[in-house]
């Protein structure tokens, strides 16, 4: 048998794939079938070109670009590494189209005086993987102390909630918020100047933050008693975290300095922020909560 009867014709493989001769044209030029000319000009295919073909086919059907499809057949990629980007791409574009569906729900939604803020709110976002780079980037900047890499990766999972998947208008409203409050200049010099007080007094921020997140841990279940703000273990846990990082002792002068640098805790807006996270994530206590929960707390133990 020789070369040319071995081989097939453009016409042959449309037929034995059902991929049409303009699309086999398209994907030789693009560099996915390999061919040859005959001397009459036309392209010869091999055989096993038929398999090549119905693979690219295939996944073009599952939605693969042609970049991707061609790493297969290089073997650059396997077939299930190619779909699984595929799908993780898919992903995000189902994400940003939840988020794009709550927020116009959120402005339909809205009665007419309250339409045009929420537009503007949510105008200001753009999206959500901009608004939680958004969120991310206002807590890194307060990290002036250098901390561990799992330490902050620890913050920013409590401080800084994943936009829910499939977002309701209210939890994309409080998202959209949340990103607002962090663009208050205010409030994000006084966090800066308690950062730089506690890098001035702190021995180890991380040990501090570990020893807050301890007393917050113990307040949790105060707050969702409903108990309100008062001495005891929790709070005698968080004036300790306080008191070791500064080499001090828990007195009440202590507690009085430690209430001047902890009012940023208690600012209205601050602690908007952590119900907005709480409407957000589902969460009936978030960190912040019982935190500003301990620092009323310290108030009332100095009263």
């Amino acid at each position: 048998m020789t070369q040319d009867t071995a081989e097939l014709g453009i016409g042959d493989l449309a037929a034995l794939t059902g991929v049409p001769v303009r699309t086999i044209r398209f994907y030789c030029d693009e560099g996915l079938l390999d061919s040859r000319r005959s001397a009459g000009g036309h392209r010869r295919f091999a055989p096993s070109a038929v398999e090549r073909l119905d693979l690219v086919r295939r996944l073009r059907g599952l939605g693969l670009g042609l970049p991707a499809i061609a790493a297969v057949l290089t073997g650059e990629r396997s077939i299930g590494e190619a779909v699984a980007a595929e799908r993780a791409a898919l992903d995000v574009e189902l994400a940003a189209l939840a988020w794009r569906r709550a927020s116009l729900r959120a402005v339909e939604e809205a009665g007419p005086i309250e339409r045009a803020a929420r537009l503007e709110l949510l105008g200001a976002v753009q999206d959500h993987m901009t608004a939680r780079a958004a969120l991310v980037d206002f807590w890194h900047h307060l990290f002036i102390a250098p901390l561990p890499a799992d330490l902050v990766d620890m913050f920013l999972e409590v401080s800084v909630p994943a936009p829910p998947a499939d977002p309701t208008p209210r939890q994309v409203v409080a998202y959209a918020e949340m990103v607002g409050l962090t663009r208050d200049r205010t409030l994000v010099r006084r966090m800066r100047e308690r950062a730089r007080v506690n890098l001035e007094r702190m021995s180890d921020e991380a040990e501090l933050l570990m020893g807050i997140g301890e007393a917050c841990e113990l307040a949790r279940p105060l707050l969702l008693a409903g108990r309100p703000p008062a001495p005891g273990p929790a709070l005698d846990r968080y004036v300790a975290a306080y008191a070791t990082v500064q080499r001090s002792r828990d007195t009440t002068r202590f507690r009085h300095d430690l209430l001047t640098t902890a009012t940023v805790d208690r600012d209205p807006r601050l602690r908007r922020y952590w119900r907005l996270v709480g409407e957000v994530t589902g969460e009936p206590v978030t960190v912040g909560g019982a935190q500003a929960w301990l620092v009323d707390a310290l108030e009332r133990s100095i009263a």
